[in-house]
């Protein structure tokens, strides 16, 4: 009798990247990280666009600030990260310093967790959560594993 043997092949982990607009230019420079450390990256779709552009000024974008008929392209983007969000592993929020607050984390990446947690998604958080935010409690409640700056750490 024969056995056939399986192969067995690993898929990537699929790592969905979280942060401000402010910050898609690292973004990038994430993206690539993590895929020499052999993960499959989602980014959003403006940080992209900004890519291949190579125009990181975020208010060429964020054009319903000017417009508010725009907000429906605020709608698109956010549900489009959304469904990215439902089909990775994880997420990873790039949380820099943005306007003297370090470890920025605003209220499209708090859904974003939110989204994550509910589909009981891994939640990386790349800096140290800042204190005395409004919602800290909820963002330490969605148990994330901070990782102080270190990508060596997702596993």
């Amino acid at each position: 009798m024969k056995t056939s043997k399986k192969k067995v092949i690993k898929k990537k982990k699929e790592i969905v990247l979280c942060s401000s607009a402010a910050f898609y230019k690292q973004v990038i420079e994430v993206e690539n990280e993590l895929k020499k450390l052999g993960f499959r990256v989602t980014m959003p779709l403006t940080a992209g666009r900004m890519k291949k552009s190579g125009d990181f000024n975020v208010e060429n974008y964020k054009t319903w600030y000017k417009d508010a008929n725009d907000y429906k392209k605020k709608t698109f983007l956010t549900r489009h990260h959304f469904n990215k969000v439902t089909k990775g592993d994880y997420i990873l929020v790039l949380n820099y310093e943005k306007n003297g607050m370090p470890g920025y984390i605003g209220g499209a990446v708090l859904s974003e967790m939110a989204l994550a947690l509910h589909f009981k998604k891994k939640i990386y958080i790349l800096n140290p959560i800042p204190k005395g935010l409004s919602y800290e409690e909820e963002l330490y409640g969605m148990l994330p594993i901070i990782l102080n700056g270190d990508l060596s750490l997702i596993k």
